[in-house]
């Protein structure tokens, strides 16, 4: 670990960076600045992002689940791949540290991270980054546009929830298929029926492209699928936990519902779905038991695999079947994402031609963090 003597070794110092990706902002480490993974470790990421407390006020975190990721990345120590990326998602209020499942916003930085850090070989104009995610053992791959040797961050794109324009980043996902389950639809059925505890039965589709995702159809749990993020909590949120609870039963992840929020904090995702306003179709995103501010880009993707099973419920709610692009309405705009199952495969394969979404991703600052000793 990188560290530096200060106020007589009172505290240690970290390189980091922090960067930008889509919707989300994390601290990106190189692996070998930091401890080996374990219990040191945990204690010093969320000591540098201030977790456990609402306010972070001691670290780098921004009070928002968006805006408390962490990014470690490493030259990668396998063949089909140019980098080793871990993500952890550190809590506000509680004292964890999650490494279930991936984050596809912060994602899209990693490869403009590893540009920069000189990681990767670079080619002038766009450079191709195959990225391991480590926390699901998936090859994605990030087209980064460079310039001058660097990351190009001047550019045209716009995405709702971010000011301004900015590079291109597309963001290829077809290889995540079952990333955590091993299979695209983990229980084998399109939809499937959980019973709440008060008597009442609801369906779901739950599905594991990049992160495992249960789907289910706002309208049965009385919402409209556009209610703001701000609207969801107490007892829908109550409601909400043990619907992730019991998706999490079935996806094997907990053998008690109950047990989701210590066993499995992060997944499965929850997405509620509706007919659009514009777009293909209504999103509002649970995760950690918050409503997602815009959308994760990995649960885009699963959304996106979702719509092309038939008889799932991202299927039934979708109004755009055919073609390779489905536009995600989310609270702060839209999202638009790629889409092709592979000619000659039912809508049930596994075998998408191309699963991907653009973003854009910069780094706002190189430098050193401190940490208390103890």
């Amino acid at each position: 670990m990188h560290g530096q003597p200060h106020m007589a070794d009172e505290q240690i110092g970290i390189r980091c960076s922090i960067m930008r990706g889509g919707t989300s902002k994390g601290v990106f480490f190189l692996e070998h600045d930091l401890p080996p993974a374990g219990a040191a470790r945990d204690r010093l990421l969320k000591r540098v992002m201030g977790t456990p407390d609402p306010m972070q006020i001691d670290g780098l975190g921004g009070t928002h689940l968006v805006t408390s990721k962490i990014a470690i990345v490493a030259r990668s120590r396998d063949g089909n791949a140019d980098v080793d990326y871990t993500f952890a998602q550190a809590e506000i209020d509680r004292d964890v540290i999650d490494y279930t499942g991936n984050c596809g916003n912060i994602s899209a930085a990693v490869g403009p991270f590893a540009v920069d850090a000189g990681l990767v070989a670079l080619d002038e104009g766009a450079t191709r980054v195959r990225i391991r995610n480590t926390n699901t053992d998936k090859v994605l791959v990030a087209h980064v546009p460079t310039r001058g040797g660097r990351a190009a961050v001047h550019g045209d794109l716009a995405i709702y929830g971010v000011p301004g324009t900015g590079a291109e980043i597309f963001m290829d996902y077809t290889g995540t298929i079952g990333a955590k389950t091993g299979r695209l639809l983990p229980t084998g059925a399109a939809v499937d029926v959980i019973r709440l505890e008060d008597g009442r039965s609801l369906e779901l589709t739950l599905c594991d492209v990049a992160n495992t995702v249960a789907f289910l159809r706002a309208y049965d749990i009385g919402l409209t699928g556009h209610e703001p993020p701000a609207f969801f909590s107490g007892a829908i949120i109550d409601l909400l936990r043990e619907v992730r609870g019991k998706a999490a039963e079935l996806a094997g992840f907990v053998s008690d519902w109950r047990d989701v929020d210590t066993v499995s904090p992060f997944l499965p995702f929850v997405m509620l779905l509706a007919p659009p306003r514009e777009g293909d179709v209504a999103a509002r995103m649970i995760f950690m038991n918050r409503c997602h501010g815009s959308m994760a880009g990995t649960a885009s993707m699963c959304l996106a695999a979702a719509s092309r099973v038939s008889g799932s419920i991202p299927a039934e709610l979708s109004r755009r079947l055919a073609g390779d692009v489905l536009d995600i309405e989310h609270p702060a705009g839209l999202m638009d994402v790629s889409v092709s199952v592979r000619a000659g495969t039912t809508g049930g394969a596994t075998d998408f031609e191309r699963l991907g979404f653009r973003r854009t991703a910069r780094k706002i600052m190189d430098g050193t963090v401190y940490v208390p000793v103890r």
